[in-house]
């Protein structure tokens, strides 16, 4: 690693919000929110699956989950009359659901219909309309900081998403390579050494010793939360890590999963969507777990840019579609149900005989659950989603 590559390691460690080289911490009450962005456009209809539909079936006669039986382990976990669980994720967050701490709306989504990855993804970022969008400086997690008090935020991310730029310095911590330090002591003092004498020396000193710490705080939660289990992979593991910040540290954050593009082979009750699903529901499960007493003073909410083509394809899988089903999980989250609104699965209701309708728009039903949870006026929720009419669904 060359000086440059050190110097450039080490900007990313520099935290915000330091005071005489301490970080601030927000007191424990204080809620947090934590946005999950799954960028790929998971396929939604094989999460909350609507088992009541005939049409369900006829569109998905390979990739379809079974209707609930309690004879079959590969079905679908009812939830109501109408919809069902992925089995995959009904052990990790079927106990959610069941002490009401866990809801899923469907319908979610945004107005933007070019069922583009990355222009569906700039735009929930970025949290303008259509409409109104003219530039990506500034995104709606960063807005939302400023009108937070005692929200320190933080992104899960290699480097800022486009939904923190515009709030100043921001900290984002890398979740590759989880529970190894960054930089060994060696390096760490060479890097510290490297600010010496300068402005930065404070803050660059709490940063080393935050990836520091976190490694070995994460060692030892692994070790006591797995009690003699295997631990879940990949996302499990990232979630310890970013509760061990966000219990302790910060209030405000996002962290973004990869790989939900699922246009060949996506599975049904087992493949590459249901081993995804699991990893996921794995992970926020651990997350849960992890954050104690804190859990009820938090809202986790997963998104993605869009849903799937509601048939399978030629190839067994899904193709870019518009509507969704967005998660929203915590401790004193009014669960146990599906909100929002909704209509009948059948091919009439189907938007351009293709794909779900966006029934639910994002901005407004997160700006519904900021002003419930938060307190947020309507003058602070035109600044975090410009133009939008934001929907209390009674979630939080």
């Amino acid at each position: 690693m060359n000086r440059r590559q050190f110097l450039l390691a080490a900007a990313a460690t520099v935290p915000a919000l330091t005071f005489a080289g301490q970080v601030f911490a927000a007191p424990a009450s204080t809620p947090r929110f934590l946005l999950v962005f799954l960028r790929g456009g998971y396929d939604a209809n094989n999460l909350l699956v609507p088992y009541s539909s005939d049409f369900y079936y006829e569109s998905r006669p390979t990739i379809a989950l079974a209707k609930p039986d309690a004879g079959n382990p590969n079905s679908a976990r009812m939830l109501d009359a109408h919809w069902g669980m992925a089995p995959v994720v009904a052990t990790s967050m079927g106990p959610l659901w069941d002490k009401r701490q866990l809801a899923f709306v469907p319908f979610a989504g945004t107005d933007d219909m070019s069922r583009s990855h990355f222009e569906t993804q700039d735009s929930i970022e970025s949290g303008q309309s259509a409409a109104a969008r003219s530039d990506y400086s500034s995104g709606f997690m960063a807005r939302l900081s400023t009108v937070l008090r005692g929200a320190p935020p933080i992104a899960f991310t290699d480097a800022l998403p486009l939904s923190f730029r515009g709030a100043g310095d921001v900290p984002n911590i890398s979740l590759k390579g989880v529970g190894k330090a960054v930089f060994d002591d060696r390096q760490s003092a060479i890097l510290s050494g490297m600010y010496a004498g300068t402005s930065l020396h404070a803050a660059a000193s709490d940063g080393l010793e935050l990836r520091q710490q976190v490694a070995k705080d994460l060692e030892t939660e692994m070790a006591a939360a797995s009690r003699g289990a295997v631990s879940a992979k990949n996302f499990a593991l990232q979630t310890q890590r970013i509760a061990t910040l966000m219990r302790d540290r910060f209030r405000l954050g996002f962290v973004d999963v990869g790989g939900w593009d699922t246009h060949v082979n996506q599975g049904g009750a087992t493949g590459q969507l249901a081993n995804n699903l699991d990893n996921l529901s794995q992970g926020l499960a651990a997350y849960a777990d992890a954050l104690g007493d804190e859990w009820n003073n938090t809202v986790v909410v997963v998104v993605s840019e869009f849903g799937r083509t509601f048939r399978e394809n030629g190839n067994k899988g899904t193709d870019h579609g518009h509507g969704t089903t967005y998660w929203v999980l915590g401790g004193k989250v009014n669960g146990g149900r599906i909100a929002g609104q909704q209509v009948a699965i059948n091919a009439a209701n189907l938007l351009q005989n293709r794909d779900y309708p966006v029934l639910n728009n994002y901005r407004d039903v997160i700006g519904g659950m900021l002003k419930r949870g938060w307190g947020l006026s309507s003058g602070d929720l035109q600044k975090v989603f410009p133009g939008s009419s934001p929907r209390d669904l009674g979630l939080v």
